[in-house]
């Protein structure tokens, strides 16, 4: 990956590979989780804090896969059960290939399974060796003869294992291999020897177990995941004007009959309504659209709500906490910071409201902005229902804009406005007839 960040915490649609990876484990719900940690062990340990659920034990040195899944004897001993051992940096992988996986491990009581698939170019894989059709033994890329080389069935490194005899038989694993390693996939040949059943799971599509080395296959896995999002949203009833060109990540909910256009990107956990409309180049974070609302071109909306009905953009900044009301305005060049504008409340064009709290049916006339901090502390602005701001007016917080008041264009505002109030905070214009003349003279 040529980077200081351990391999399994490249992000990918949104999520690291490893967080891709612990969703899929959870989806058969297992009784407990373990990661097993190597390079980059303390950083990869940070990044799981909010999983109490996830155990983390370090493998140190690395001397193999069998030697990484030997450190989680101190964890599963005594245990018993199905293992299910994935790898960090295979993301793609589905919750259905994973039941199917137990659903074969478990009907032929075996004591391993191993997930293959076929593929056109296997360089770099081990290699499924079959004696009479059935798994002999797994052979690593770089231990492999010209003819093993041939071979297209390859292991994933996806595994179901019985745990009662596996920490055992592990312990007996040699490293008389070209890198000197404790490899998994000599488990294989030991049981076949043992007489102890091995079965194999293809994958119907070979891109679930493909893992990610380099930037440009971390690349052709978003590319996958995308794919897999916006076929499902499809499905459900949304229309997406050039799914090559829209992004959504996974945890993105979208209502029927909402169109997507070209360009727009949503994150997080953004939930937009149904029936809506966001055009293109638009970018939604960790947001809530309600049903109706429109979105136009070239705005951004980061940790803000939507009410039904509403509209936004073109060219809008919607920043965290903010929240537009049922059938409110926020035009072009509006930025909201942390503010609640009411509903059917508008500010059309070039407006700055930040740490403000509006309230239905107010107009925000163009280039009014609320001053908000004082260089230590921000202060909030209030404005009442039905209240009119008129254009180029500076509302100096903490102040209030009584119910029905009007504020006169270019007026800088430090006092409260009572209701249906005319406020006026401008110098008085002064005309020096011949002024113009005289200056060309001098």
């Amino acid at each position: 990956m040529q980077s200081g960040l351990p391999k399994v915490l490249h992000r990918l649609a949104g999520r690291s590979l490893l967080e891709h990876v612990l969703a899929v484990a959870e989806g058969v719900s297992p009784a407990s989780i373990t990661v097993i940690v190597g390079h980059g062990g303390d950083v990869v340990r940070s990044s799981l804090v909010n999983r109490p659920d996830a155990t983390c034990v370090t493998q140190e040195p690395q001397l193999g896969t069998a030697h990484a899944l030997q450190q989680a004897e101190s964890v599963l001993r005594g245990k018993s059960g199905t293992l299910v051992m994935l790898s960090g940096d295979v993301p793609l992988l589905t919750v259905s290939t994973l039941h199917r996986l137990l659903a074969t491990h478990q009907s032929a009581n075996a004591a391993a399974t191993v997930v293959t698939a076929l593929v056109d170019r296997p360089d770099g894989y081990g290699r499924i060796v079959r004696e009479a059709g059935r798994i002999a033994r797994i052979v690593e890329d770089r231990d492999a003869s010209p003819a093993e080389r041939e071979i297209r069935e390859i292991n994933s490194g996806i595994y179901a294992f019985d745990i009662a005899p596996l920490f055992e038989a592990l312990s007996h694993i040699a490293s008389a291999n070209a890198q000197g390693e404790y490899y998994l996939t000599d488990l294989v040949a030991a049981y076949r020897r043992q007489s102890l059943p091995v079965e194999t799971l293809e994958v119907v599509d070979p891109r679930e177990v493909q893992g990610i080395n380099t930037r440009a296959e971390l690349a052709d896995a978003a590319k996958v995941v995308r794919q897999r999002k916006n076929a499902e949203l499809m499905a459900a009833g949304v229309t997406l004007v050039d799914p090559d060109a829209t992004y959504i990540e996974p945890e993105v909910q979208i209502g029927p009959d909402t169109v997507i256009h070209p360009g727009v990107i949503l994150e997080g956990r953004t939930r937009v309504g149904a029936s809506c409309d966001v055009q293109a180049h638009v970018r939604i974070v960790d947001s809530e659209i309600g049903d109706g609302a429109s979105v136009n071109s070239f705005s951004m909306i980061v940790g803000a709500r939507l009410g039904s009905g509403a509209s936004v953009g073109p060219f809008a900044h919607l920043r965290p906490g903010s929240v537009v009301g049922d059938g409110a305005r926020v035009g072009n060049f509006v930025e909201l910071k942390n503010t609640m504008l009411g509903p059917g409340s508008k500010a059309n064009h070039l407006a700055y409201l930040g740490d403000a709290t509006i309230g239905a049916g107010v107009n925000i006339g163009a280039g009014a902005i609320t001053c908000n901090y004082d260089g230590v502390q921000k202060h909030r602005t209030v404005i009442e229902d039905g209240a009119f701001i008129g254009s180029d007016s500076q509302l100096i917080a903490p102040v209030r804009i009584g119910k029905g008041a009007y504020v006169g264009a270019g007026s800088s505002i430090s006092d409260d406005v009572p209701p249906g109030s005319l406020a006026i905070a401008r110098s008085r214009q002064t005309n020096v007839e011949g002024w113009a003349e005289r200056k060309k003279r001098s």
